[in-house]
């Protein structure tokens, strides 16, 4: 029986290997309705930098252009180590890859309905890097201020029957 909870052990620990960078701001400032998976299009030095965890992701935002999905704004550190012969663009725009149906379902909620595209994660998933976008409605400060609030109680309602 302990190896199996062993097991289940390392394997939340893996799970947890397999985030590069979380946006924990999209969260607290939008509603996510729903997710997609996208693939994106980097650069070798990109993909050194992001092995060493070099990005940050709470300043990116998601555009459409031309029926085509973009990641700007987020930044990925390069190495000193990067090659003499390129010249790293630490914010350059990134083409997010999606399949069509997904890029068309996008475009209809967020120029018709009103949403936003938030980048979520950024994650490894079969030795390919993949961005986790959320199909989101932003936040006011009164719905801030409600979930801030019932995030506390939730936390003391744990403190409580852990006393018991």
């Amino acid at each position: 029986m302990t190896g199996v909870i062993i097991l289940h052990h390392m394997k939340k620990a893996q799970k947890a290997d397999n985030d590069i960078a979380v946006n924990r701001k999209a969260r607290h400032d939008f509603f996510i309705e729903e997710t997609f998976e996208a693939g994106l299009v980097l650069e070798g030095w990109e993909v050194k930098s992001l092995r060493e965890g070099r990005v940050q992701l709470d300043q990116g935002y998601v555009m459409i252009r031309n029926a085509e999905i973009w990641l700007i704004g987020a930044l990925i550190t390069p190495l000193q180590t990067a090659s003499t012969h390129i010249n790293p663009d630490p914010q350059r725009t990134r083409k997010l890859l999606l399949n069509k149906r997904e890029i068309s379902k996008l475009i209809g909620h967020v120029e018709r309905k009103g949403y936003t595209l938030v980048p979520l994660n950024l994650y490894w998933k079969n030795n390919r890097v993949k961005l986790a976008i959320g199909l989101a409605k932003g936040k006011k400060l009164h719905d801030k201020r409600a979930t801030e609030k019932e995030r506390d109680w939730e936390r003391e309602k744990q403190r409580a029957f852990k006393q018991r």
